[in-house]
Parts: structure tokens; sequence; C-alpha cells
């Protein structure tokens, strides 16, 4: 078939989809409270079903009384017995995969339930979805006169007791129809190799040979592998490799720190970046408008959506909304239902919603990846804004960071304290400093009170990181590539201390 024919008839059929996008646009509600009904309906002879009697669950109201919200910790040795090849107790069709996740860089790793269901109707669906809500916006796109480069995660997959166990992101790639691999490099192979450094060669070896028109990818590893790109071809920019390059879809990390380094390999106005919202758990939101910096929730996946207001989360006064109850520019922690067999399971990550006509949020965080030593409430958000503006001030351009509180000692004020690796580092550390601490009191009054005449914490404490800190720390815990990240913010010390100690 050839590639303009091709082009236009996934075109065509993508776009089909959005007539079905505007149903839940249009009627928010209704279809959530559906996938509710048939979530518990479907799962009403499980094990789960019959301990909590979903038969008889009509009304959200009763769900969410008989229910309880549950961690990951809480649900495992259910999960642990399925893994062992147990059926039939939170699911009812098999459950055969299992996404590897640990969330941040600790050793301890979670196994998330990837159901049939959850594949086809979630994952795969999600990723039609992108591809029409882009299309949808640019009718003019050539997407698929080309291929998708993708960076997804460095490991294999392992079978254990008749289930497999692997990277999300390594499931996605071993289930996918053969026509995705056709439009997608690098080849399936190379796409599971487990050794990252390996890998990221074997990729550019494939890559610069194809006619690219999209990226995918986490945006901390995409940069390494593109400027690895440009390096080895001796190219200025991107666009000398890959002329037809129109779009980079990325999620899980903030894209904030990384935009004005993007902008420079990729510089062309009309260059589109779309974010996407996803997970081991499932898929939630993706970027509907070109040059929006927020995303549409996705209500049809069969994934039913709750939100505690984080003033309330883990107190006694702790209360969980539905979606029509959510109010915007308020940060809450995300609870699901999912098609999986997760039943008001904590997912960790927070977001606000700008909107809810229709429902769009901004991630805002993690439940654990705050600072609250002092009250001060500092969030992922709160860092990221404050770093993209001090960055433009100083002509600055950061890799990687991390921040954690200094503890109040007797009369000593308490403090935070970052170690950031930097790209082009800061002229003067004290002014970077200065207008960091700045910024954040502009974002954040919390810690705007908390700063005022030092009453409970001083002024930041900014490392410099040497060169390659960060990854050097990533490869030491095996934990390059994919989708591991570096935690931003902690309560704890137990990450800085250890780069500090690296960074002598």
């Amino acid at each position: 078939m050839p590639i303009t024919l091709f082009n236009s008839i996934a075109s065509w059929l993508l776009k089909k989809r959005y007539h079905q996008i505007e149903l839940f646009l249009k009627y928010p509600e209704e279809v959530q409270d559906e996938v509710l009904h048939q979530l518990l309906s479907f799962a009403e002879d499980t094990e789960i079903g019959r301990k909590y009697d979903f038969e008889s669950i009509a009304s959200y109201e009763t769900f969410a009384e008989r229910i309880p919200i549950v961690s990951y910790e809480e649900v495992e040795p259910m999960i642990e017995r399925s893994r062992r090849g147990e059926q039939n107790i939170f699911w009812p069709t098999t459950i055969k995969w299992f996404a590897k996740s640990s969330g941040t860089t600790n050793a301890k790793s979670k196994f998330i339930p990837v159901s049939s269901e959850a594949l086809e109707d979630c994952h795969y669906k999600s990723s039609k979805d992108l591809l029409c809500l882009y299309l949808n916006n640019n009718e003019n796109s050539q997407l698929f006169t080309g291929k998708s480069l993708r960076l997804g995660g460095s490991k294999e997959l392992y079978q254990d007791n008749g289930t497999v166990f692997g990277d999300l992101s390594a499931i996605l790639i071993d289930n996918m129809p053969f026509w995705a691999e056709l439009s997608s490099t690098p080849s399936n192979k190379v796409s599971l190799m487990s050794e990252w450094e390996t890998k990221l060669q074997a990729i550019i070896r494939e890559s610069v040979q194809e006619n690219v028109t999209s990226l995918a990818g986490v945006p901390s590893w995409m940069l390494v592998l593109l400027i690895n790109v440009l390096e080895q071809t001796g190219k200025e920019h991107l666009f000398k490799v890959w002329e037809n390059l129109e779009v980079y879809f990325h999620g899980g990390v903030s894209f904030n720190p990384y935009k004005d380094q993007y902008s420079r390999l990729l510089p062309r106005k009309n260059f589109n970046y779309y974010e996407i919202y996803n997970a081991s758990e499932g898929f939630f939101a993706i970027q509907d408008r070109n040059n929006a910096d927020d995303l549409l929730l996705m209500l049809d996946y069969g994934i039913f959506y709750e939100f505690i207001p984080m003033e309330t989360y883990g107190t006694s006064e702790q209360v969980t909304l539905p979606l029509w109850n959510v109010k915007v520019n308020r940060n809450y922690a995300v609870i699901i239902t999912t098609n999986a067999g997760l039943w008001r399971y904590k997912i960790g990550d927070t977001v606000r919603f700008t909107s809810t006509n229709p429902y769009r949020i901004k991630i805002t965080g993690r439940t654990k990846h705050h600072i609250n030593v002092f009250g001060e409430e500092l969030i992922i958000e709160n860092a990221e804004e404050a770093l993209k503006s001090i960055c433009k001030k100083t002509g600055s351009e950061i890799k990687d960071y991390t921040v954690a509180p200094i503890f109040m000692e007797g009369k000593e004020k308490g403090a935070h304290e970052w170690i950031i690796e930097f790209r082009k580092a800061p002229e003067e550390l004290a002014y970077f400093t200065e207008i960091l601490d700045n910024a954040l009191k502009s974002l954040n009054s919390d810690y705007e009170a908390k700063r005022y005449n030092n009453i409970t914490l001083k002024l930041p404490k900014v490392h410099i990181a040497r060169e390659n800190l960060f990854y050097d720390w990533l490869k030491s815990k095996d934990k390059l590539g994919g989708q591991h990240k570096i935690p931003r913010l902690s309560n704890k010390r137990d990450y800085i201390e250890e780069l500090l100690q690296m960074n002598k």
C-alpha cells in the first residue's frame, strides 16, 4: 500500500473515534457512573466481589461506604496469590501479565496486574486516542508517512508460575499488533534489550536510517538519546537527521525543566509537543489541544476516578470525592478502580483540575514526593515552575535535581537542601539560590510564611552536582533507561545523603 494512501486511511479511522470522545465530553458523569457499574457487575462473582457483595451495590455512595481505599501494600497478598496462578480473586478473566514498577528508585518492586481488558480498552485504546486527538488538531499532519521513534523500558519479560512480568512498555511491545511495529522504530528486538547503554547505540543505528515523524518517551531519557544522535551524526539539530519530524509525545516526568533544551534540538516554531499521563496501573489523560499545558481526563477506559483533597489526605478528616464533585485549582490525590481489578487504589499521584467542563488536569506531583516537614507543603509543581523561571533569568540549564529537608537541631532553623546537576551552570550560585528562594515564595504562600524573617526555614542550601552524578546513581541501582525517575522531593534524607556521598 502506498505510504500516502496508508496515511489517509489511518487518519480517517482515527478521526472516527473523536465522535465517541465527544460523548464523554458531553456526558462525563453518566459515562463515569456507567463505568463503575460495569466494573462492579463484571467482577461480582470474584472473591473480592463476593466479600463486598458487589451485586447489591446500586449507587456510588454505597460503593464508597462499603469498599475501603487501599495502598499497594494492602493488596499485595492478593496480587501475589494471582502471580502464583490463582484466578478470579479480584478480576474474573485470567490475569497473565504483571507490570513491574518501583515508582521510585527504591529496591522494592510493585507488580501491577494487567488484564486483557486493560490492555485493549485502556492502554492500546489510549494510544489510538492520542493519535486521534493529535490528528483532529493537525489536519495536514503527515504522521503516518514515517515512523515513530519510541523509547520504552529496558527490561526483558520474565515467566514465573505461568504468569509474566516486566516493564509495562515491554508488555505493550510484546502484545502490540504487527502493524504497530511496522510504523515504529527501533525494532521490538532492540526495544526489549535489557542493557541501557548497549540499547542506546542500537537504537541510534536503526533509527537514523528511518524517516522518523514522531518521538515518544520520557523526556529525561529521550534527551540523552537525542543528544547522542546529534553527536554521532555530526548534525546541528534534529531536523537535519529527520526532516519530517513533527511531534514529540512525552510523559512520565515534568517537561518544564527540559523544554528549552528541546527547543534548541528542535528549532521549528510549529513543532508540536503532546503530553500524556499514564502509569503501570492505567492510562489516564491526554493533551487534547495544541500548545496546551493541561490534559483531558479520559473517562471511558474502564477506570473509575475518585479524588481526595490533599488538605485532608491521611488525616482523620479525609474525604473522598467522585469526579462530579471536584473543584478547579485544588490539589487532589488520585484514587482509581480499574478493569484490571484494582479497587479504590491509591496510585500515589496528585493532580489539579484546570477545568470541569470538560475535565482537564495538571499533574502536580506525588503524595509521597513533597516536602511538608515544616508545614510548607512544597510540591513538585512549585519546584518545576520555580526552576523554569530562574533558568531563564540566569541562562542556566538543569539536567536533574533532588530536594530534601535539613531538619531543625536545637535552636538551628530548618532549610531545604538541593543538589542540582546542570548542563549549563549559573555564573553565581549565590544569586541562583536567592532567586530560587524568591520564586518559591511567589508560588507557594505556605513556603513564604515559613521563610518570613527566617521564622522556620532559612535560605535554601544548593549544591552543584558533578557531571553524570544522577546517571551514575541510577546505574548503581540498575535503574538506567525506561520509566525510571529521579525522586524530586522527599520528606526524608535517604536519597540526598547517598548523592552527596557520591558527589565528593
